[in-house]
């Protein structure tokens, strides 16, 4: 249980003529994380065009342990240093394990909640989600005549779940339970 894993949520604030440039160099960064020691996976949000600026990546690694080696590494400081002239502030960076930084605040950064306060916090989330999320979702994918088909429904059903719990509900819910959380 203690070995779960850790993420690593990096947000990159990029000038505004400089974005086709800073995803060239992610096509070069992306490669060179995917082989270091650990690696699992990688999602890159991308900023809304004309919108917003911001670049969040999230990298899933088997250990803390690996993904500090790789957050420090020489490879990652170099790629770094050269995209710095895209950055409009710096590269900034927090690694968490587990799920714990659903349950964080700006203001709480350095407070975690207890396992079994996330546990019941991430259930009575999800069960309400994982009723009503199917019977939305599913008459939709009909009605627009999307076979029926248990892998591609399942995939949609979770999607949405996990959507609206990082986006929506989990902020919203944790900041609403704060005090309860941090007893």
């Amino acid at each position: 249980m203690e070995n779960q894993g850790a993420s690593v949520v990096i947000t990159h604030h990029i000038l505004d003529d400089k974005q086709l440039e800073y995803d060239q160099w992610l096509a070069e960064i992306v490669p060179l994380t995917k082989h270091a020691r650990g690696f699992i996976d990688l999602q890159i949000i991308r900023p809304i065009p004309k919108l917003t600026f911001v670049y969040t990546v999230i990298i899933r690694f088997d250990t803390v342990d690996n993904l500090k080696i790789w957050m420090e590494s020489d490879t990652r400081k170099q790629m770094i240093e050269r995209a710095s002239r895209l950055f409009r502030k710096q590269d900034r960076y927090q690694i968490k394990s587990g799920l714990e930084f659903l349950f964080e605040t700006a203001e709480q950064a350095h407070q975690v909640p207890r396992r079994w306060k996330q546990y019941l916090v991430t259930w009575s989330a999800i069960y309400p989600l994982s009723l009503i999320i199917p019977i939305i979702l599913l008459p939709v994918l009909r009605y627009f005549h999307i076979p029926q088909n248990h892998f591609s429904d399942g995939l949609l059903i979770s999607g949405c779940i996990v959507f609206l719990m990082v986006y929506l509900v989990m902020p919203n819910y944790t900041r609403m339970i704060r005090k309860w959380l941090n007893k």
